[in-house]
């Protein structure tokens, strides 16, 4: 059976991720069950854990949606914890080497791509799959591993690390790339002087065969991305929905009190 995340980026649909730092199941699931495609939870910045990582997986995919999970920096062993616990996705941030592509793909593909270690008891359960063979005929191709470019660094390796075998995709961190980009001179996650450089990298992408993916706070411009040929957009964050939600709600509200 097909992973419905990689369908989907496999198919060359634009794909819109939530974004979870609040380490809550039912924050997750809450997002699950709006029209995003799919929900990220980040344990680089935000405050999830391993245990809130596996209930939200677990939330998000009985909510009908796929999971992403964004691991800390180096830490491939849990981007196979997070594929066994049901993620269909991981986000590896700071991939500046062909080494650290390396190192992220082994733990992400099964032999003879990678090194997985066999253990996805979970994800079977999650994913319906009707055997451990099924699961280890997919995996591959279905559990994508998406390597993270935001430095200097990882710009000019980046044709070397999609050259890897077993990188699925790229993300740009726009804040972190603004900052390297700069010089540390400024933080500004849609800084224009940049924008060549963040369209390189998803023309460069796509040439390879991969799919580009990008962090995005304002959505007024995704527009400019798509267009650079950016394909998974992920939308903020969940601490930013609810202080939007709740700002409108009672502006609403005192609006009505006034005009009463």
């Amino acid at each position: 059976m097909a992973d419905q995340l990689s369908s989907k980026i496999r198919s060359g649909k634009a794909v819109f991720s939530a974004w979870s730092g609040i380490p809550s199941q039912y924050v997750a699931e809450a997002c699950a069950r709006t029209d995003f495609d799919t929900v990220t939870l980040d344990m680089q910045h935000g405050a999830q854990t391993t245990q809130s990582v596996t209930d939200g997986i677990g939330a998000i995919r009985l909510a009908g949606k796929p999971a992403i999970v964004r691991i800390p920096v180096g830490r491939f062993d849990m981007a196979s914890r997070a594929l066994d616990l049901g993620a269909s996705a991981v986000i590896a941030p700071m991939i500046n080497s062909v080494a650290d592509a390396r190192a992220f793909a082994e733990s992400m593909k099964f032999p003879p791509l990678g090194g997985r270690s066999w253990g996805p008891h979970r994800a079977i359960t999650l994913g319906g799959y009707e055997s451990n063979q099924a699961y280890l005929e997919s995996a591959n191709a279905d559990s994508l591993a998406i390597a993270m470019i935001e430095t200097r660094e990882a710009l000019d390796a980046l044709d070397d690390i999609l050259a890897v075998d077993g990188i699925d995709g790229i993300f740009v961190g726009p804040s972190d790339f603004s900052i390297a980009w700069s010089g540390g001179k400024t933080v500004n996650p849609v800084l224009d002087d940049m924008m060549e450089g963040v369209a390189e990298i998803a023309r460069r992408a796509k040439a390879a065969g991969k799919f580009p993916a990008i962090f995005v706070f304002d959505p007024g411009v995704v527009a400019q991305y798509a267009g650079y040929g950016y394909q998974l957009f992920a939308m903020a964050t969940d601490g930013l929905y609810i202080a939007r939600g709740a700002g409108d709600l009672v502006a609403a509200a005192r609006q009505a009190v006034k005009s009463s």
